[in-house]
């Protein structure tokens, strides 16, 4: 299964995402995690993304597509995966469905998980505190929502089209989010 989720920073994407990789044993694939990682490491990827992310803007498309690529062709990937973090725009969203369609693959769900600015900078807020995470300070999270509103919401109706595009009640406790998750899985298996 082939699953895309999209959503306001603070929406639960990363917590549904890993529970779907659990429970479904397919891969999460967070590009914010594999930026993370690179610039902790300090690898060459690192140095260039790490000024990108501090700044709370997005890291160029041509570095984030071609990570994704890479991780696509893993073997783990190749029964299905959560992508999570990508894309954040149309120029991502249809070389998201390019590269796809270039190496025979489609997605059988977008997960949109909706939820009010005031919800998600609450969460973002009290997840950086727990995490420890430097790059998620307050002008940076309200930095991101405007890219979100401005850059990634065009690519939910991008993908509303295809009739793939699940919306789900993300303000709501991470049980009841499940609970509509599973219910829209079902359906997505049932109809493949």
């Amino acid at each position: 299964m082939n699953l895309l989720v999209l959503g306001p920073q603070g929406a639960g994407k990363g917590t549904q995402a890993k529970r779907i990789s659990t429970e479904y044993g397919i891969p999460h694939i967070s590009t914010g995690d594999m930026f993370r990682a690179a610039a902790a490491a300090g690898s060459e990827l690192g140095k260039q993304v790490e000024p990108i992310l501090a700044s709370g803007e997005l890291v160029p498309d041509e570095l984030t597509v071609a990570l994704i690529r890479e991780r696509l062709g893993e073997d783990d990937a190749q029964q299905g995966f959560v992508l999570d973090g990508f894309p954040r725009n149309l120029a991502q969203a249809e070389a998201l469905d390019e590269m796809l369609s270039s190496i025979g693959r489609q997605l059988d769900a977008i997960l949109f998980f909706d939820i009010p600015d005031s919800v998600g900078i609450e969460r973002a807020l009290e997840r950086a505190r727990l995490e420890g995470r430097d790059d998620d300070t307050p002008e940076v999270i309200k930095r991101r929502l405007e890219i979100y509103h401005s850059e990634t919401e065009p690519v939910v109706e991008h993908y509303r089209v295809t009739g793939k595009l699940v919306p789900l009640h993300a303000e709501r406790s991470v049980q009841d989010v499940w609970r509509e998750i599973e219910e829209a899985l079902e359906r997505v298996g049932a109809a493949a």
